[in-house]
C-alpha cells in the first residue's frame, strides 16, 4: 500500500486523477489539427525518426520528426493524409536504420501477398454514432459470461467477422441467457493461432475480423439487448516480433520491458512488461482509458495476472503457503500497476466489471485497494475445472469423493467474488479435453443422434447436465462458459497451423449441430437455457450455501441456496431416496430436472417421485432421484 501510494504522488500532478494521466492516447499518435496532422512518438533512445507511407510515396527522407523533451518526437504533417493510407516510422537508433508501427495505431492490416504490416490512418468522415447512452449495467447483476472468439464463432471454415457476429450470435447469446461477453483476442495480434494472447499492436483493434465501426457497432448492439461486453486484456506480455510490434521500438529491449532473461516469459517466449518505469504505467493505463473510451468496453477480464504477479510467473510453483504470496518472488511493481489499473477503470465507470485470471489464489486480488486489495470485481474460481478434469480422468465414477466436490466447488477467499465454471476455453484446446470429451470421447462420432442408442453417451449426457448444475450453483458468484461448450461442441480448438495443413476446420464453431433438432447437441442447449432462465434472475449468486446431505456411499450431495434446494444424486446405478432435514419450513416444489425429456432424460422423476414436498413431523423433505439426476426445488412464495 506504502508503494500504492507512492506511485499515485509520484505519477499525478496536484488536483490531476489517474484518467487524466492515462491519457497517452490523446498526445500520441496521429491527431487532426488545423491544416493537417499532428503525429508524436515516444522513442528515449532514437536519434532520427522519419514518417513513411503511401501518402508521401514512402519517401524516407521527406517527413522528418523533431525531436522534444523526455524521449518525445512530435511531426507537424500539412494537408490531408487520406483515409485508409498506410504509414510506417523509420526509426534511426544504434547507427542504423529500422521500420517500426506507430506506438499508438488504432488500426493496423496485414498485406496479405507479403504479410507484412503496416499501419494505417483511420479516420472516415463520420465518425461511429453511439446508441447506448441508456445502457447501464446494474452493479449488483451477477455476470453470466459467455466467452468469445469472433474469428471462431462461424460455421464456415474461415475467418469470422465483426458483423456477423453481431447478426448472428448476439441473439443467440441474449436468448440462452447470458448477459455478458468476453471478447478475445481483439487487440492486433500478428499469429491467427495465438488465440490473441500474443499482443503486437495495443491500440488497434484486430483488423482480421473487419473494421473499428463494425467493433463498435457490435458493441452498440449487445448494450441494446442489456449484455455487458468485456474485453480479454493482455497487460501480461507482448510479441516479441519488433516489425510488427512494440519490441525494440526505439532499438533497445527496455524501453517497455525488462532488460536481459529477465524480459524474456520462458514459456510463453514473449516480452515481459517492466511494471516499474512510469513510462510503461503510462502506457498500459491509458490504453485502458482508450478502449473504454473509444469503444466503450464495460471491464476487462485481466489475462496471465499469476504471471504478473510474481518473479517465477507460477511457472512449477505450488501455492502451498502464504510464504509463496508475500516474498521475494512477489513483482510488487506489478502489485502497483494492478492496483492502478483497477482504480483507473472504477474512476472512469464506477459500474465497470473486472475479473482477474489468477490460479495462485492470491489473497486480496478480489478486494476493494482501499481495503489492501489489487481491486478487481472477481477471480476466476481456475481451481474448479482443475477438479472436474482431474476427476474424469483419473477416477470411475463410484470413486467420485461427494466431500471433495463440495470442498472444491464453495471453498474460497473470504468476501472475494468469484467467477464460478466447470470449463472455459483453456479445457477446449488441443492438448486438452472438454467436459463431454472426456465423457464420451470417440463415441460422439457415432451415437450423438437421438435415434442412436449408447450408454456411453447416456452417461454423458447425464453428467455433463449435472456439473453444469452443481458448478453453476457453488463455485463463484458469477457463472462462465466459452461458446459452444454449453451444448457439448464436440471438436478441440485448433487454429490452422502447419501441423494440420493451415486448416480452419476446428478453428469454428458449429450451433447447426444443437439446432437442427435430430441431434442430442440440442438437448444440452436447452438444459443450459433453462438452466440460466430459472436460476439466474433469482438471487442464487451470493447466497451461502447450506449443506443438508452430504452421502458418500450413496453419492448424494444436498444443499440450499436461498429459497432453492438442490437434490443430487451421482450415484451411476442406484436410485436414491434423498431423506434430509429441511433448512426452512415450507411447501417446495420442483423447478427443474436434469432426468427432463427436454434435456435427454427419461422423464422417470414424472413416475412414482412427488412432484410437491412439504415438510413432514419432524421437518424433513423426501425425494426419490433416479441415478445420476439431480432436481432443483423452490420454497413457494419464495424467489
Amino acid at each position: 500500500m506504502d508503494l500504492y501510494d507512492q506511485a499515485k504522488k509520484r505519477l499525478l500532478q496536484k488536483g490531476q486523477s489517474l484518467r487524466d494521466f492515462a491519457s497517452g492516447s490523446l498526445y500520441y499518435g496521429f491527431h487532426r489539427a488545423k491544416g493537417g496532422w499532428t503525429y508524436r512518438e515516444w522513442a528515449p533512445n532514437a536519434t532520427a525518426m522519419h514518417l513513411i507511407g503511401d501518402f508521401n510515396g514512402w519517401d524516407r527522407s521527406a517527413h522528418p520528426m523533431t525531436q522534444l523533451e523526455d524521449g518525445d518526437w512530435e511531426l507537424f504533417v500539412p494537408g490531408e493524409m487520406p483515409h485508409g493510407s498506410l504509414v510506417k516510422v523509420q526509426v534511426t537508433a544504434n547507427g542504423r536504420d529500422f521500420d517500426r508501427i506507430p506506438l499508438y495505431a488504432n488500426r493496423v492490416v496485414q498485406d496479405p501477398t507479403t504479410g507484412a504490416f503496416d499501419a494505417v490512418i483511420w479516420a472516415p468522415k463520420r465518425a461511429y454514432r453511439w446508441h447506448d447512452k441508456e445502457f447501464l449495467r446494474k452493479k449488483t447483476t451477477p455476470p453470466l459470461v459467455y466467452e468469445c472468439h469472433i474469428g471462431m464463432a462461424t460455421e464456415e471454415e474461415g475467418i469470422g467477422s465483426y458483423a456477423q457476429f453481431t447478426k448472428n450470435i448476439l441473439p443467440r447469446i441474449q436468448k440462452e441467457g447470458y448477459n455478458t461477453i468476453q471478447l478475445m483476442a481483439i487487440m492486433e495480434h500478428p499469429y491467427y493461432g495465438s488465440f490473441g494472447y500474443q499482443v503486437s499492436n495495443f491500440f488497434a483493434a484486430s483488423s482480421k475480423y473487419g473494421t473499428p465501426e463494425e467493433l463498435k457497432k457490435l458493441i452498440d448492439t449487445a448494450h441494446s439487448m442489456g449484455i455487458t461486453v468485456l474485453l480479454d486484456l493482455i497487460h501480461s506480455h507482448a510479441v516479441r516480433n519488433t516489425s510488427e510490434g512494440i519490441n525494440c521500438f526505439d532499438g533497445t529491449e527496455y524501453q517497455f520491458f525488462h532488460a536481459g532473461a529477465k524480459g524474456d516469459h520462458p514459456a510463453w517466449g514473449t516480452k515481459l512488461f517492466d511494471y516499474g518505469k512510469d513510462r510503461v504505467l503510462h502506457f498500459l493505463l491509458s490504453n485502458i482509458r482508450y478502449w473504454m473510451e473509444e469503444y466503450h468496453f464495460d471491464g476487462f477480464r485481466f489475462d496471465g495476472v499469476t504471471s504478473m504477479l510474481y518473479h517465477h510467473h507460477g511457472l512449477g510453483v505450488a501455492f502451498d503457503s502464504y510464504d509463496k504470496y508475500f516474498s521475494m518472488d512477489t513483482d510488487v511493481d506489478a502489485v502497483t500497476y494492478l492496483q492502478l489499473a483497477n482504480q483507473l477503470i472504477h474512476e472512469i465507470d464506477p459500474a465497470a466489471l473486472t475479473v482477474a485470471e489468477d490460479m495462485s489464489g492470491m489473497p486480496g486480488t478480489a478486494l476493494p485497494v482501499r481495503d489492501g486489495g489489487l481491486g478487481f470485481d472477481y477471480r476466476l474460481s481456475m481451481g474448479v475445472p482443475d477438479f472436474w478434469i482431474n476427476t474424469l480422468k483419473t477416477q470411475r465414477d463410484e470413486q467420485w469423493d461427494m466431500g471433495r466436490m463440495w470442498y472444491e466447488l464453495t471453498t474460497r477467499r473470504p468476501k472475494e467474488k468469484n467467477i464460478g465454471y466447470c470449463e472455459s476455453h483453456d479445457q477446449a484446446l488441443v492438448g486438452d479435453k472438454t467436459i463431454i470429451f472426456w465423457l464420451a470421447d470417440q463415441e460422439m462420432y457415432w451415437h450423438m443422434d437421438k435415434a442412436s442408442q449408447s450408454i456411453v453417451i447416456d452417461r454423458a449426457i447425464a453428467l455433463h447436465k449435472m456439473i453444469r448444475l452443481v458448478s453453476f450453483s457453488l463455485a463463484g458468484e458469477g457463472y462462465l462458459n466459452f461458446m459452444g461448450n454449453e451444448f457439448g461442441h464436440p471438436e478441440w480448438i485448433d487454429f490452422p497451423r502447419e501441423g494440420n495443413n493451415w486448416s480452419y476446420k476446428y478453428a469454428r464453431r458449429q450451433w447447426s449441430l444443437a439446432d437442427n433438432g435430430l441431434l442430442r447437441y440440442g438437448d444440452l442447449l436447452a438444459f443450459d437455457t433453462a438452466m440460466l432462465g430459472t436460476l439466474s434472475g433469482n438471487r442464487i449468486f451470493g447466497r451461502p450455501a447450506q449443506l443438508c446431505l452430504l452421502d458418500q456411499d450413496r453419492k448424494l450431495l444436498c444443499y440450499q441456496k436461498g429459497n432453492y434446494l438442490f437434490i443430487c444424486n451421482f450415484h451411476p446405478t442406484q436410485g436414491q431416496n434423498a431423506q434430509f432435514d429441511l433448512p426452512a419450513a415450507g411447501t417446495y416444489t420442483q423447478v427443474l430436472s436434469t432426468d427432463d425429456v427436454r434435456f435427454g432424460g427419461f422423464d422417470e422423476l414424472c413416475g412414482p417421485a412427488p412432484q410437491t414436498a412439504t415438510q413432514g413431523e419432524n421437518n424433513t423433505l423426501q425425494w426419490v432421484l433416479p441415478p445420476r439426476t439431480a432436481v432443483v426445488l423452490r420454497k413457494k412464495g419464495g424467489r
